[in-house]
């Protein structure tokens, strides 16, 4: 990478556009979640359940998030794979307060996990939305980490953080990381 090139990376010229899939079960609040991650005058009024996958833009510093806001309902799981070779980051979104089902979405993101497109991509980073935290009884981030075996992940970058889609709490510290973690998986492809 030459001087220049380095110079307004740092500065911050460099506009990166990249795709992420947001994934979950259907209910767990990824419309509700990529809503409050659009500008405030571009917000929906009314959240529906997803059919197929809706496409959102978003921005946080400098890169330009295409967001693949993928339908959760058992039917259109197969959907999400034909997403996976193009994607530069996955966000999961969990519903925090419904523990039986964890072990469907712990299944699911296995399943994801272990398909070829993902397999193969070393630095691809995976955000995980434990949502739902401000209701009552919902499990914390660390027990839906837990539940989840997250700590199972060595292959790639992980991240998980408790939100409420409804307010927008948590949802910056997640995009912060998620954004630094691909601005890294950048650097490094340039680099190789």
């Amino acid at each position: 990478m030459g001087l220049l090139t380095k110079l307004m990376a740092i500065l911050g010229f460099n506009r990166r556009e990249v795709n992420v899939l947001v994934v979950g079960l259907n209910n767990s609040g990824k419309s509700t979640l990529v809503n409050q991650l659009k500008p405030d005058e571009q917000r929906a009024t009314e959240i529906v359940p997803t059919v197929g996958f809706n496409v959102e833009k978003f921005n946080n510093k400098n890169v330009g998030f295409t967001a693949f806001d993928m339908a959760g309902q058992g039917r259109y799981r197969e959907l999400w794979e034909h997403h996976y070779k193009d994607c530069q980051g996955i966000i999961f979104v969990v519903d925090s307060s419904d523990g039986l089902r964890l072990v469907v979405a712990r299944d699911e993101l296995e399943a994801l996990l272990d398909h070829q497109h993902i397999r193969s991509k070393r630095h691809l980073p995976i955000l995980v939305f434990a949502n739902k935290m401000d209701v009552r009884g919902a499990l914390s981030a660390v027990q839906v980490s837990a539940s989840l075996g997250l700590e199972k992940i060595s292959n790639k970058p992980w991240h998980i953080c408790a939100s409420n889609a409804m307010t927008g709490e948590g949802l910056q510290e997640g995009i912060e990381w998620l954004t630094n973690q691909i601005r890294q998986s950048v650097m490094l492809e340039e680099n190789s």
